[in-house]
Formats: structure tokens, C-alpha cells, sequence
């Protein structure tokens, strides 16, 4: 965001926490925690694209819930979400987690080095077609992978013009000496398993602990070492879940900006953790209706994804607001022509277990 647009937010006013009842109960601005916002607002300096964010959050969630249901479009009235694609608040749900629990992450053997080594040769190419070709040609065990086996098979998929990465996530080839990038790629993960780092990763004691392994990991870098945390964590393997530790993405750096304008950089993680622990409080004070999945609240992670999304949202809806990447336009169009069913959800099992998270999981600064 440009200077001169800063001081153009630096008038905005603290949020209204006058009483609010609805069927969140009520905010009052007499309850310290209400208090607590409304100073760290002010401090990060929000603008009127922070009270969106819940706006938008509640109207995509609409979008998935009525979807899931088997509901006919049109689905909502936004005209931006109407014409432009935007993933689901709660991550879990996106297509390729949904195929990871149901069909990696429990398929096959359940020993814990093996499940690791499914998620990263999965999460790797991130592309579900990909996947199936490495069934239908090798099986998934760990003792049978072979780079060599591999990395023909995938030159003579791509040489019949099968792709075989997402576009998804941006994604670098690491130095191994190989001959190409999917080559470079399985002997990275040749190399993880001969030196017995797939099996360190069991060491891990939280999700920042296990994200700290995996950024070891050449070329992976913060925001994939994050998301393959976050995907193992979705395994039974692990004792913890999403929540507790959060990295901000580019994406999502760009829509805090956007919510933010005086806030720095280094406080963009406490400031995602705060607003996941701070949730109901802002629905309350907004008046506005979240239907959660099965009583689950949005976690860090999902909170992360919806600053990114919502950072789209604000190209078309506030379009001379320029956040950090400095984009205009939002590249992906969505119409309900081409919008398959929804197949049932599938949470991860060990989340049936009991509560998601606690006060000390959502901790955040308030200094």
C-alpha cells in the first residue's frame, strides 16, 4: 500500500462496540476482551477492509455449505463471487486436502514413514492425476520407489502432454543433478529417505517443530515447508493439529496489508493467531451469521487462507486500494456452468477425538 493511501486509513474509526445481540450472544464494550481489540486496531491502524474480511468469510462459507447441500445456483448474490473463484475458508475442504485425507493419507500402509513419504510425493506434484498415474504404475511402498522408474515414467507422460504439477503453488526445482525439474524432485526425496530425515520428522513435538524439519529441506522455503506441515498434521502420525502456529503466505501478507495499514510485517503470524482467537467476537460485533463445519471454528491456517482470498476480493471490490503484491485483478473466473457436485466431507479422523483447539493453542501478543 502506497504512502499516501496509509494516511488516507489512518482516520479510521475504532470498530462500534456498542451491544450487540444475536445469536452469537452479546459484545459489549465493557468486556476487556472487546477493549483488547479495539486498542490493537487502532494500533495496526485497520481499515474498513478489516470488517470485509468477516463479510466475505461468512458469504463464501454460504456459497460452500449450499454446494455441499446439493443446493441449484445461484448460490450467492455478490457479483465478485458470482464471476471469480475463491477456495473455501475452512482448507480442509479444498478438493486436493479432501483427496489427500480420504485417498493418501489412509490408503496404504499405516506406518508412519510411509504415510510421511505418500503425503510428500503427493503434496510435491500436488496434482491428483499425477497420483493415480504412480498408482496405477508403481503402488505407493516405500521400499519399491525407484527415481529412475519414476522419473521415466513421468518423461513419457509429459512427452504425450500430460501435465503432471498443479499450478497451484509455485514450485522449485531443488539442486540434485538431475536432468529435469520432476527428476531433481524424487531424488530429493530418494535423498530424505536414505538419510533418514523422513524419520526425524516423527521427532516433532508441535506444528512449528515439524515445520522447522521441513524448511531444512532444500528448495521447499517457508511457505511450502508450511503447507506440508499442515498437511501432515492432518495424519494420525501426529499428535497435534492445525492449530498453534501459523506462516503467512504472500497472498496473505498482501490482504493483511490491506486490513492493516500500520502494521508491520513481523507482526503479520500474531496478527492471523489474534484473529482466530478473536472470531466470534468480530461476527458478534458485525451481526453476521458464520456456519461453521460440524461446531469447528476456522483455524490459523484457514484464517491465513481467507486474508489471501480476501486480498483477491478487494482487486475488484476496492480496486484502488493496492496491497502488497500490487495486483489489479483476480486471473481465475468461476461459473456455475462448469461447477461439479460436491462429494461428502470427509474430516480427518483423529480430529473426532475432541476439542481443536484451547486458549494456550491461539496465543497471541498483545504488546
Amino acid at each position: 500500500m502506497r504512502k499516501e493511501e496509509i494516511k488516507a486509513w489512518a482516520g479510521y474509526p475504532r470498530p462500534n462496540y456498542a451491544r450487540v445481540t444475536s445469536e452469537y450472544g452479546d459484545c459489549s464494550a465493557t468486556t476487556p476482551a472487546c477493549r483488547e481489540s479495539s486498542d490493537l486496531l487502532v494500533k495496526w491502524g485497520a481499515t474498513p477492509i478489516f470488517d470485509e474480511y468477516w463479510r466475505f468469510a461468512s458469504l463464501r462459507q454460504a456459497v460452500f455449505v449450499q454446494r455441499l447441500s446439493g443446493e441449484p445456483p445461484p448460490w450467492t448474490s455478490d457479483p465478485i463471487l458470482q464471476t471469480h473463484r475463491f477456495t473455501n475458508p475452512y482448507r480442509f475442504t479444498d478438493r486436493v486436502s479432501q483427496y489427500l485425507i480420504k485417498e493418501v493419507l489412509t490408503t496404504g500402509s499405516p506406518e508412519p514413514v510411509e504415510v510421511i513419504f505418500r503425503c510428500l510425493l503427493f503434496k510435491i506434484f500436488n496434482r491428483i492425476s499425477t497420483w493415480t498415474f504412480f498408482l496405477s504404475h508403481f503402488g505407493t511402498p516405500i521400499s519399491g520407489f525407484s527415481v529412475h522408474d519414476y522419473a521415466s515414467a513421468l518423461d513419457d507422460a509429459r512427452r504425450s502432454g500430460e501435465p503432471i504439477y498443479s499450478a497451484a503453488y509455485i514450485m522449485p526445482s531443488p539442486a540434485m543433478g538431475g536432468r529435469t525439474k520432476h527428476e531433481n524432485h524424487l531424488l530429493l526425496l530418494a535423498s530424505l529417505i536414505k538419510s533418514r530425515e523422513l524419520h526425524g520428522l516423527l521427532e516433532s513435538t508441535s506444528l512449528k517443530d515439524l515445520y522447522e524439519r521441513l524448511l531444512r529441506v532444500p528448495s521447499f522455503g517457508s511457505f511450502l515447508a508450511f503447507q506440508y506441515a499442515i498437511d501432515l498434521s492432518y495424519s494420525h502420525i501426529f499428535p497435534f493439529t492445525e492449530a498453534g502456529f501459523v506462516v503467512p503466505g504472500p497472498g496473505a501478507k498482501d490482504g493483511i496489508r490491506k486490513c492493516f495499514a500500520a502494521a508491520h510485517e513481523r507482526e503479520f503470524s500474531n496478527i492471523i493467531m489474534w484473529t482466530c482467537a478473536t472470531q466470534d467476537e468480530h461476527f458478534r460485533r458485525l451481526g453476521i451469521r458464520f456456519e461453521r463445519l460440524a461446531g469447528r471454528p476456522l483455524q490459523p491456517i484457514d484464517c491465513q487462507n481467507l486474508y489471501c482470498e480476501l486480498g483477491k476480493y478487494a482487486r475488484e471490490a476496492h480496486p484502488g486500494v493496492v496491497g502488497a503484491l500490487g495486483r489489479t485483478r483476480i486471473k481465475q473466473r468461476f461459473s456455475t456452468d462448469r461447477a461439479a457436485a460436491l462429494p461428502p466431507l470427509t474430516i480427518p479422523p483423529k480430529w473426532q477425538a475432541g476439542p481443536q483447539w484451547t486458549d494456550t493453542d491461539l496465543a497471541y501478543a498483545t504488546s
